[in-house]
C-alpha cells in the first residue's frame, strides 16, 4: 500500500511540474517615424531558436577574458517578417498608415492566441535621433507564454 501512495504521490508531482513549464515567445514591431516615409517598418518575429549560455561569458577579477562570440553566429537567418507603413509620408503624419499597422499588430497577436499563446505582457520605447531631425522609431514587444 505505502509503494502505490509513493507511485501515486510521485506522478503527481511530475505532472504539477509538467504544467508548470512555460515557453516564452517575444515578437517585435518596429514603426519608423521618419518624414517623407523613407524609412522601414515591420513586425519581426524569430523562427530560430537560441540559447543565451552560447553567447554568454562571466566577468571575473581573476578572468575578465573579453566574450569572443561572433556576430554571425549569434545572427539569426529563419524569421518572418512582415512589412508595416512608415508614420510618415511626404505630407506628413499619415493616421491610416497607423491604422493599417493596427490591424497588421492585430492580426499577428489573433494569430499567435489561436496557436495557443498568450500575451503575457507588453512594453514600448520611442527613440529618437532629435527633436531637429524629427525622426526616429517606435518600438514594441510583445512577450507571449504557453504551457509546454
Amino acid at each position: 500500500m505505502k509503494k502505490l501512495v509513493l507511485v501515486v504521490a510521485f506522478f503527481a508531482f511530475g505532472l504539477i511540474d509538467a504544467e508548470a513549464q512555460v515557453e516564452y515567445k517575444v515578437i517585435t514591431s518596429v514603426e519608423s517615424i521618419v518624414p517623407s516615409g523613407i524609412g522601414r517598418s515591420r513586425i519581426v518575429s524569430a523562427n530560430e531558436k537560441k540559447d543565451y549560455k552560447e553567447y554568454t561569458s562571466t566577468q571575473t577579477e581573476e578572468d575578465n577574458t573579453r566574450n569572443k562570440s561572433k556576430r554571425g553566429e549569434i545572427r539569426v537567418k529563419d524569421f518572418d517578417e512582415t512589412k508595416l507603413l512608415n508614420f510618415f509620408n511626404l505630407g506628413g503624419i499619415r493616421f491610416q498608415n497607423i491604422a493599417a499597422n493596427d490591424a497588421l499588430i492585430t492580426s499577428k497577436i489573433n494569430t499567435m492566441i489561436e496557436e495557443g499563446w498568450d500575451l503575457a505582457f507588453v512594453t514600448s520605447a520611442v527613440e529618437s535621433a532629435g527633436y531637429k531631425d524629427g525622426q526616429g522609431i517606435f518600438i514594441t514587444r510583445y512577450i507571449f507564454k504557453r504551457n509546454k
